[in-house]
């Protein structure tokens, strides 16, 4: 009997697990949300854009003559015919390996330093003004004393990726180190953890939150100012093809270059916060 009871609950979970489906209404829904207004956004954008600039007169073409003017470079992005005759592809990659490096220093030196402004008072009195001053410069400011430092076009644009996306992931995490709880730190001195143990235990944890929404406005402006400073040194890279563009009067490849500028930014900052989120097991938003 007890048999029969157990074989017939077995079968009756089989059944229920075969019939509950693998993709529900609820979830359909929420997908729905996500992704129709935007498109419905961007579709009367596109319609307006082309009404508007559609005109005879009109300074800048309409989408479809975008793509009409612009679809070599739209079809073919990995062509490379040698020095900047590159397709978008290139430039882009260029650019990137350029944020990836500039950006990473940035994490490094900006975690450390705001670390030390966090934790020592004397630190925060004589660094943050400084900080503070240096942050209102505008990133090409930067540019020219850069090249009068390096001589080179290279890490000149690395240094003002660097000395740009710094401030806010420093004060961000000088921030999240003061709002560590007091607790934590009683614990810490109880249990004797070594500075070393501290930081990476208590401090890093702690401040984590913090420390991610510095990287997200960190990384944005990384690729707001190597875009600005690739305009200037030349060389292969989305800012010099933008400006080559323009100086061809190639208004429609510029169009078509905003757009992977603008996804590309979109799509740095949803990794940095996806890492975040993991990192942080969700404390940090997403």
């Amino acid at each position: 009997m007890a048999l029969g009871l157990s074989l017939g609950r077995v079968g009756a979970a089989k059944v229920e697990g075969a019939r509950r489906p693998l993709v529900t209404r609820a979830a359909l829904k929420g997908l729905g949300l996500r992704i129709v207004p935007p498109l419905v956004v961007l579709a009367v954008f596109l319609l307006l854009w082309e009404v508007l600039c559609g005109r005879p007169g009109a300074g800048l073409p309409p989408p479809s003559r975008v793509v009409t003017e612009a679809w070599e470079i739209i079809a073919h992005p990995f062509y490379d015919n040698g020095g900047t005759d590159k397709g978008l592809f290139w430039h882009i990659t260029a650019s990137l390996q350029r944020v990836a490096l500039g950006f990473t220093l940035a994490v490094i030196a900006g975690v450390m330093l705001g670390t030390l402004v966090g934790q020592s008072e004397w630190a925060m009195r004589g660094l943050d003004p400084i900080f503070q001053v240096l942050r209102t410069i505008p990133p090409l400011a930067w540019l020219p004393l850069s090249l009068a430092a390096f001589r080179d076009g290279q890490p000149s644009a690395i240094f003002v990726i660097f000395i740009t996306s710094i401030w806010p992931i420093i004060i961000n995490t000088a921030v999240g180190i003061r709002n560590i709880p007091q607790d934590y730190r009683n614990v810490a001195a109880v249990l004797r953890l070594n500075a070393f143990e501290f930081f990476a235990k208590v401090m890093l944890p702690s401040a984590a939150p913090y420390i991610f929404t510095g990287l997200r406005i960190g990384v944005g402006l990384s690729w707001l100012a190597i875009v600005a400073a690739e305009m200037l040194i030349g060389g292969v890279g989305i800012g010099f093809f933008i400006w080559d563009a323009w100086n061809s009067s190639h208004i429609s490849e510029i169009i078509v270059a905003l757009v992977y500028v603008g996804v590309i930014g979109f799509v740095l900052d949803r990794l940095v916060a996806g890492l975040g989120h993991l990192v942080t097991r969700g404390t940090a938003t997403a």
